[in-house]
């Protein structure tokens, strides 16, 4: 459909918008593979199954009879008691922390991480210390450095949209995918399972001075909306357990943390995700 001369240059990977499809192509393939199979297949069977590799597991599975790579599963209530296991954490912390482990070693040191601004925001820092009163005088606050280190192509996504991401969506990708890991999962097999996203988030303000930039209007729709946390972390992910994104100001971790916990007890997901970021004013 694409006009490339064989298979062998498409990544089973690579999710079909990535391979340059759109919503008319889409129909088109669907509309094609039921001609094909003899089998009715949905109008959405392209974003269900956002690569050829899952595509060809619910089509084997729906023609065969087999079982798909990733198997459904199927949420069951439980008793409203049982405890709840954290089975991995992923984290960024001001001071360079960016493991768990050196989390509760800065704790335990009582280290200040309290440092200058950081150089690579696009802010004029003379500017800055001027209307502070000169060098020294200016605000000072706890700072993620590595914030704009980000590898959108690992993430299927494009570097002029990461440009227009919030920050907090970029972290979110990272460190769900860390956390993930260190519980020993692997974060392609969730897809399709009844895993849900809680995250707690407010509006940053990122992408304001872009706001007359035409060509990323698209873009900023969705990567600065606070909203969308929650919804570009599945979508990744292929989960289908609840997204939920939640501003709850500084009771948001907490907040997100209880709703996941609320969800697995009553059923709605078996494996959660629980987000957010804290905030503080510089000083």
């Amino acid at each position: 459909m694409l006009g490339h001369s064989s298979p062998e240059e498409l990544a089973a990977g690579l999710a079909f918008r990535d391979l340059g499809f759109d919503s008319l192509t889409a129909v088109d393939l669907r509309n094609r593979l039921s001609a094909s199979t003899g089998t009715s297949l949905p109008a959405t069977l392209v974003f269900d199954y956002p690569t050829s590799a899952a595509l060809a597991g619910f089509l084997r599975s729906r023609l065969l009879g087999e079982r798909e790579d990733t198997p459904a599963v199927t949420a069951v209530a439980t008793a409203t008691d049982e405890p709840i296991a954290i089975v991995g954490i992923g984290c960024r912390f001001p001071g360079g922390v960016r493991t768990p482990e050196e989390f509760w070693q800065l704790l335990a040191d009582g280290a200040d991480v309290v440092a200058d601004l950081p150089a690579d925001r696009g802010w004029d820092l003379s500017a800055i210390e001027d209307a502070s009163g000169g060098p020294g005088r200016a605000p000072r606050g706890g700072f993620l450095y590595d914030a704009g280190v980000f590898d959108p192509g690992f993430f299927g996504i494009s570097p002029r949209e990461a440009l227009t991401m919030d920050p907090q969506q970029r972290l979110l990708l990272e460190t769900s995918w860390e956390a993930l890991e260190r519980a020993g999962i692997d974060p392609a097999r969730l897809r399709g399972s009844a895993t849900g996203v809680f995250v707690g988030a407010s509006w940053s303000g990122y992408g304001l001075d872009r706001q007359d930039s035409s060509g990323d209007k698209g873009h900023l729709l969705t990567g600065t909306s606070s909203s969308v946390l929650s919804g570009r972390m599945s979508y990744v992910l292929g989960l289908e357990g609840p997204a939920v994104s939640v501003d709850t100001a500084c009771s948001s971790s907490l907040v997100a943390l209880h709703l996941a916990g609320q969800a697995l007890r009553s059923g709605e997901c078996t494996l959660a995700l629980a987000a957010a970021r804290s905030w503080r004013p510089p000083r």
